[in-house]
């Protein structure tokens, strides 16, 4: 059990900085990358996001609005810097459990990782991990319900009842736990998804905000919109890799 412990909380560091450099050896992991960029950024987020900042501080003097796309940047900075540190954890966590005497090949990932906590570390490490994957879920489900009901109401504008524009929203989750379709596969297809989504809102959003007519003082600077086109350009190269891919096996 000590020798457990060990492998659990003590990581290369050599090692981990080596799995941080972008790397795609098969399918597989093509399909995980895009399932880990889609989990992180979440199109539906930037449209939900965009809703709710519009409105939270109404100036019309420019030293105002800037302080305020200042504290905006640091917002969102600091949330996808704390997703990327949360994402490594679990990732460095995983490699150590199964290393440690992981469950046996073809139990589901999730009730795997839960198990393996409880029999390595502890229960309280095995509690703390579904608290944390229920906050998770709760979490995803509030922005995927709230997202989806800006975008309804955004594209018909005409109002919608509050309860069922949620139905509405959360319905496809609901019959795909309905049906019992396996967890652990369909919440990787799910983010892969999402990752397919990412380029509908990425493109617009530079496209919008490089124009000085619509965005004025605050027009992104060449570099930002540049550092964007990479990004994007990034991302549909990884999507229509990972289409490749598995149209040819």
């Amino acid at each position: 059990m000590q020798a457990q412990l060990r492998a659990v909380g003590h990581q290369s560091a050599a090692g981990t900085a080596a799995g941080l450099t972008p790397h795609l050896p098969g399918g597989s992991s093509v399909l995980l990358a895009g399932g880990i960029v889609g989990a992180t950024v979440m199109p539906h987020a930037v449209y939900l996001h965009s809703a709710l900042t519009q409105r939270r501080v109404l100036s019309s003097k420019p030293g105002d609005k800037r302080r305020l796309l200042r504290y905006l940047r640091i917002d969102c900075g600091l949330g996808f810097a704390l997703a990327g540190a949360v994402n490594l954890v679990m990732l460095c966590l995983s490699v150590a459990l199964f290393r440690a005497g992981g469950p046996a090949a073809g139990t589901d990932a999730i009730t795997a990782a839960h198990t393996s906590l409880s029999q390595v570390v502890g229960g309280g490490a095995a509690l703390a991990f579904a608290a944390a994957l229920l906050a998770s879920g709760i979490s995803s489900a509030s922005v995927g319900t709230c997202a989806g009901q800006v975008i309804m109401q955004g594209c018909l504008r005409r109002h919608i009842p509050l309860f069922v524009r949620r139905a509405l929203t959360m319905a496809p989750a609901l019959v795909i736990l309905s049906i019992g379709l396996p967890v652990t596969s369909t919440l990787v297809f799910s983010q892969v998804v999402l990752a397919f989504g990412i380029p509908f809102a990425l493109v617009p959003l530079v496209l919008i905000t490089r124009r000085r007519d619509l965005t004025g003082e605050l027009v992104n600077r060449p570099v930002t919109t540049a550092a964007g086109v990479l990004v994007c350009g990034l991302i549909i190269s990884l999507n229509a890799y990972l289409i490749a891919t598995m149209v040819t096996g």
